[in-house]
């Protein structure tokens, strides 16, 4: 995928997430610029506000990288920053808090981690699902540990 098309494909993503956001009767903001990482805010109440950054991964990657978002930027101690993940090839978002990205990353097996080298140290991945094989056939399956943050339950933990 060229760089204007997986550009355009990740713009497309976010207003189709934010769409869902509206449908489930959030009242979200889009922001002009995302240069903190933030790509809506929600209004919870007239106190609270939620930062969200979304991503998107097309049924068209590498069937090893449909659940997989590496090079988070999660900022550290925030209660109030949420990432909304989808994958187009199960059709299915995930929402997790920042707090839980970092939490996660730091136990063994969750399939969450911080790069600990290299330009990237201390941005973080998150691995969703896995590739299941059947005659030649490859499909994702979402692994069951993030089933509290997958579809409903997951953005229930907006509210």
């Amino acid at each position: 995928m060229r760089f204007r098309d997986s550009a355009s494909y990740g713009k497309r993503q976010e207003y189709i997430a934010v769409a869902e956001l509206l449908k489930r009767g959030f009242d979200v903001y889009m922001t002009l610029v995302d240069d903190q990482g933030i790509d809506c805010v929600i209004r919870i109440n007239e106190r609270r506000y939620l930062d969200v950054q979304i991503k998107s991964r097309s049924e068209n990657a590498k069937p090893k990288e449909w659940a997989y978002f590496p090079l988070l930027s999660v900022p550290s101690k925030r209660d109030n920053m949420f990432f909304i993940f989808h994958s187009g090839r199960v059709d299915t978002y995930w929402v997790l808090p920042s707090e839980d990205i970092i939490t996660l990353a730091s136990q063994p097996r969750t399939n969450v981690s911080q790069l600990k080298n290299g330009a990237n140290a201390g941005l973080y991945a998150v691995r969703l699902g896995g590739l299941q094989t059947s005659n030649g056939e490859s499909k994702l399956v979402p692994f069951k540990r993030f089933d509290k943050y997958k579809g409903d339950a997951g953005f229930a933990l907006l509210r």
